[in-house]
This record gives C-alpha cells, sequence and structure tokens, in this order.
C-alpha cells in the first residue's frame, strides 16, 4: 500500500499551522503536525489533529439537492446553479448576505466578501469562527 506524507495548512483559524496529511493508498487517513512550520513548530490544536475528518465524512454532500415538494431531492449541478442565479438575481442586492467560515483560508475569506460586495453588490458580509 503506498503511504505518503502531504503537507498542507490547517483549515479551521487564520493562524495558519502547518499539517501533513497522511495518504494510504489513494485515502486521507490522519493528520501529523508539521515539526518545521514556524507557526505551529510541530504542534495543533484538538481541531487540528481532526482536520481530515470532514474531507471523508459521511455526512458530507457530494450532489446538489433542490427542495421539490417539501422534500430535498438529488438535482443536476446545472439545474442547482440555474436555481441559485435566478434567486440571488431575484434578491440582489439587499436580500443577499454571505457568512464565511473558519474552515476557509484567510485568502479564502477575503475573496468571499470581495466576491459579495463587488459582484453581488450586498455589504452584507459576516465571518465567525464558530461556523
Amino acid at each position: 500500500m503506498p503511504n505518503e506524507s502531504v503537507f498542507s495548512i490547517c483549515p479551521y483559524c487564520g493562524a495558519g499551522c502547518g499539517l501533513n496529511l497522511q495518504v494510504l493508498d489513494g485515502r486521507l487517513v490522519g493528520v501529523r503536525p508539521s515539526r518545521s512550520h514556524p507557526v505551529s513548530q510541530g504542534r495543533l490544536c484538538i481541531k487540528g489533529w481532526h482536520a481530515n475528518e470532514f474531507v471523508t465524512s459521511e455526512d458530507r454532500l457530494t450532489t446538489p439537492l433542490i427542495r421539490k415538494d417539501g422534500r430535498l431531492q438529488p438535482a443536476p449541478w446545472k439545474e442547482a446553479l440555474d436555481l441559485v442565479a435566478a434567486r440571488l438575481r431575484a434578491a440582489a442586492p439587499d436580500g443577499i448576505g454571505a457568512l464565511s467560515s473558519a474552515k476557509c483560508t484567510n485568502e479564502e475569506n477575503y475573496l468571499m466578501q470581495k466576491f459579495v460586495r463587488v459582484v453581488l453588490g450586498s455589504n452584507n458580509v459576516d465571518h465567525c469562527a464558530r461556523l
């Protein structure tokens, strides 16, 4: 079984701790702290130690869901994206807001607020590390 360690940055907060993702036979199986990373210096918080779990969670959505007749049903990507685009156009700009997550990097959070403000025309942007 091929075993490799892939360097990454922890997705849980803006500190930027270094992780070595443990990959066994092409599947993410664990996390180890990067001993040489200047931020984490071989340590991780409890969230960092479990940073791989959401990637392989059985609860993770793998296909879009659209509510039809009061129930969520799988839908093709094109149908789901067309529905989202139509509803965003109808709500823009005052009815649109975005919450960004601590599971995103600082750069991804910046891009989210920039997208909401510039593309969607709304200033309703927030970030909460508890999301």
